[in-house]
């Protein structure tokens, strides 16, 4: 089973393209085969790496992906070419060694100049403002008719929404400062030095969260937090053909980040509600359909219920029990592509557990009739095979 392409990255469903970039550079650097030579396992790690880094920094396909999982982008992960390294530019693989010597150069700290060598590395922008807030995740059951033909749900969700009172600044006059920790820049940097050269660890700054300016006078309406519990009406479209536990994820429909931070995603997961009358085999139901021995035996039409309400059925003479009947494209529509499946009709026969007086003496005299004994048939049937075989023997 492939492994969650977020999950391989170590980034969350909301993170932005920088972020899962960063995390791709990171982890391809230390899988590469050039830094593990025969190592299977890291190898393997490298190619989940650069996969999971194709399908997500690309719009289509991570759109696709958070919406139907793997089979939204089927197999055609890790298919690149030219200078792509399993479907990833390596030279992102090269720019991570540039990170690792920010601010060193040829003869200044870094003994190999890899800085100069790939080009240098960009310096860091100032984080993003606000803290991203965080993903949703809600259950939303669906008819098995709902499923059949697709269905756009409205639904009421309680999130947190931005402050009304102070347009989400978290601040009663709008009136800021330059945080004391990270003195504006809205990250602190550690560092360390090896036999390599020197590292640099940036990370958000945990004072004002990235922001660079801290609040002076905090809004009373959300304590200066930017964001308050609210109700907001969502609109889902859920195609034909879902099955128990698919989910839709909606981009920025999760809570508001405090202080105007990006919202996170609303991820619905879907639940299968069990009918009444069919059962669910991939696209296709099944009905199971009770008739009288006469009925099996003569043949009939009965009317037999579909999600599509109800139709004719022809039961030809002679059916046997447990013989399923075909009623073509009245089945659940296709998630990928056009088409339908079928509705199948499970015949059975109808054994009632009263019965009348006389309903009884005329099932005795039924019972005297050789041709509706099966000992009669299996009978005829051996003593066909014994003179065949006399035959072939003589």
């Amino acid at each position: 089973m492939k492994k969650e392409y977020y999950g391989v990255l170590g980034v969350s469903r909301s993170a932005p393209k920088d972020e899962i970039k960063k995390a791709y550079r990171k982890l391809a650097l230390q899988f590469h085969p050039d830094k593990n030579p025969d190592n299977k396992e890291a190898e393997e790690h490298f190619k989940e790496v650069n996969e999971a880094y194709e399908v997500l920094s690309n719009d289509d396909k991570r759109r696709r992906y958070d919406q139907f999982g793997h089979a939204g982008v089927g197999s055609s992960a890790a298919s690149g070419g030219g200078q792509q390294a399993g479907g990833a530019d390596i030279n992102d693989i090269f720019s991570a060694f540039s990170d690792m010597f920010t601010g060193n150069r040829r003869g200044a700290g870094s003994p190999f100049g890899f800085e100069d060598a790939f080009g240098g590395g960009a310096r860091r922008g100032r984080a993003s403002v606000g803290i991203p807030g965080t993903d949703l995740k809600i259950r939303l059951k669906l008819t098995l008719e709902e499923i059949a033909k697709g269905v756009e749900k409205t639904l009421k969700i309680k999130k947190q929404v931005t402050c009304t009172v102070c347009n989400g600044s978290g601040s009663k006059t709008g009136a800021t400062e330059s945080c004391q920790t990270c003195h504006g820049s809205g990250e602190v940097r550690q560092v360390s030095k090896t036999m390599f050269g020197q590292f640099v660890n940036v990370a958000a700054c945990p004072t004002c969260g990235g922001e660079g300016r801290t609040i002076k006078e905090r809004c009373t309406a959300c304590y200066g937090e930017g964001i308050k519990l609210g109700e907001v009406t969502v609109k889902v479209t859920v195609p034909s053909g879902v099955e128990d536990g698919n989910y839709l994820t909606m981009r920025s429909q999760g809570n508001t980040g405090p202080r105007g931070g990006a919202a996170g995603d609303l991820i619905v997961v879907l639940e299968e509600i069990p009918h009444e009358l069919f059962s669910r085999n991939g696209h296709d139901v099944v009905y199971a359909l009770a008739v009288s021995f006469a009925d099996l035996v003569l043949g009939t039409k009965v009317d037999v219920p579909t999600l599509e309400g109800a139709v004719k059925l022809t039961i030809p003479p002679s059916t046997q029990p447990e013989t399923m009947l075909r009623i073509p494209g009245l089945g659940i529509g296709h998630l990928k592509g056009s088409g339908k499946g079928d509705q199948y009709v499970k015949v059975n026969v109808y054994v009632p557990k009263e019965i009348s007086y006389h309903d009884k003496e005329l099932l005795k005299d039924i019972k005297k009739s050789q041709g509706l004994s099966p000992t009669a048939h299996n009978d005829k049937e051996a003593k066909g095979f014994f003179e065949k075989a006399r035959g072939i023997f003589s």
